[in-house]
């Protein structure tokens, strides 16, 4: 049994890991953290970390960036493995998590669904196969509550995309303001806001006569809880370093 603190617990991914959590029978939550403490819960709910003296297993994080840094500063004094899966991280926050996974195991996606990060996996090897001869365009779709744009995931895919083409990519969020012929190292990023929409994203090679396409759409919030769980089973006892989604994919 996988004991889990989870940060953010009373939001709407916090409540989605809740409801997976108690279907499980490999993993539990024996503590919660949030700034809101007015929700009912099976398990305990503390405002500030540093009240928290429950023992547990792994710390799984899907709250809000300002609450990142008081919640690595507790991981590490209790010397224990954090899955930290909250988007929209400073470049000096992402750094931070690499910095300290020399002390504890640290675990980062910016999507948790096993389905993208293998839609991660397919562009790369796209990528890599069309060598520069297609033009890449990324296209997420959220809810109209979402406050970071582009979203964390469709960073996440164009990162993965560069890393096999050398870094050689120029990231060109949405073109109104690029009046420009179109570059052959662009990565396009545009963002679409509206409704209910849980996550989508499509990866665009298009090339000469022909246009290949990458797609995932989530139904539910559901899909991400799942895989914040398996990652947090994932990081049990794990020695210290940084993981990703696809150590976890390479595991199963």
């Amino acid at each position: 049994m996988t004991r889990i603190i989870l940060n953010g617990c009373n939001g709407k991914m916090g409540q989605a890991i809740t409801k997976v959590a108690a279907a499980s029978e490999s993993v539990s939550i024996v503590a919660g953290l949030d700034i809101n403490d007015c929700l009912p819960n099976t398990y305990p709910v503390f405002t500030n970390p540093e009240k928290c003296g429950i023992e547990a297993d792994v710390i799984v994080d899907f709250s809000h960036p300002s609450a990142l840094d008081l919640l690595l500063d507790f991981a590490v004094k209790r010397n224990m493995p954090v899955v930290v899966a909250t988007t929209g991280l400073s470049k000096e926050q992402k750094q931070k998590l690499v910095d300290i996974s020399t002390k504890i195991p640290v675990f980062f996606s910016a999507n948790m669904s096993l389905g993208i990060n293998l839609l991660i996996e397919l562009a790369k090897k796209a990528a890599k196969v069309l060598d520069g001869n297609f033009d890449i365009e990324i296209v997420e779709q959220h809810h109209n509550q979402k406050i970071d744009a582009p979203s964390g995931t469709a960073l996440a895919i164009a990162d993965g995309i560069n890393e096999v083409i050398e870094n050689t990519a120029e990231y060109v969020y949405d073109r109104h303001s690029v009046r420009r012929k179109r570059q052959k190292n662009e990565i396009g990023l545009h963002s679409v806001r509206g409704g209910t929409i849980v996550g989508k994203h499509n990866v665009i090679f298009a090339g000469q006569d022909e246009i290949i396409e990458i797609s995932h759409e989530a139904s539910s919030k559901e899909v991400f809880a799942v895989g914040a769980v398996k990652a947090a089973v994932f990081m049990k006892d794990r020695p210290c370093g940084y993981y990703s989604m696809s150590d976890l994919i390479s595991a199963v």
